[in-house]
């Protein structure tokens, strides 16, 4: 095998790996979100990287190869990382916009993880592989924009409302608080 072939399957050895840890993921945050249409995309979504998984293991067979024991480590943080920003939230809109950032930062990092696979397959003549790739990165795409519209149609707005809200009490609080002051005087 050469160079740039064994460089592709460690791509799609790394990839095995990180849509392996994204769908973990996924499943810890769909139990925390409180919007209807973001747990129903992360559903599917679920499913449809069980399905990229396998496109990932059956390009790495088209070139003799396993996934191995590979553990992608940018896929790790994201993930640590999104589990350590959620920690931080009360269960409501706030933690579901903090969710949706955190699964889009991993749709932009696996867009680039199948573009550069795509690419590389496409020029080393892998057509199946680069096919496979081609079609995980369409729908990698397409998952990010239905994150946007789950964002702008429902999502964004409720946790501008929530904060809006914690403000005005928040204010109320301060208010009250200084009258009692003042009236101690």
């Amino acid at each position: 095998m050469d160079q740039l072939t064994e460089m592709l399957v460690e791509q799609l050895r790394d990839a095995f790996s990180a849509e392996k840890q994204a769908i973990q993921g996924m499943k810890r945050s769909m139990r925390k979100v409180t919007d209807p249409k973001l747990r129903e995309g992360i559903e599917a979504h679920i499913e449809q990287s069980e399905t990229q998984r396998e496109r990932v293991e059956q390009a790495l067979s088209s070139l003799e190869a396993r996934p191995g024991r590979k553990v992608c480590e940018a896929m790790r943080g994201l993930v640590e990382e999104a589990q350590h920003e959620q920690e931080e939230q009360d269960k409501g809109p706030l933690l579901d916009l903090v969710t949706i950032a955190a699964l889009q930062r991993v749709e932009h990092y696996e867009i680039a993880a199948y573009g550069t696979m795509n690419e590389l397959a496409r020029a080393l003549g892998k057509t199946e592989v680069a096919d496979l790739m081609a079609q995980t990165l369409e729908e990698e795409k397409a998952q990010d924009q239905r994150l946007t519209e789950v964002t702008r149609s429902s999502v964004l707005p409720a946790a501008m409302q929530a904060g809006e809200e914690e403000g005005s009490d928040e204010e109320s609080g301060h208010k009250r608080s200084a009258r009692k002051g003042s009236a101690k005087h």
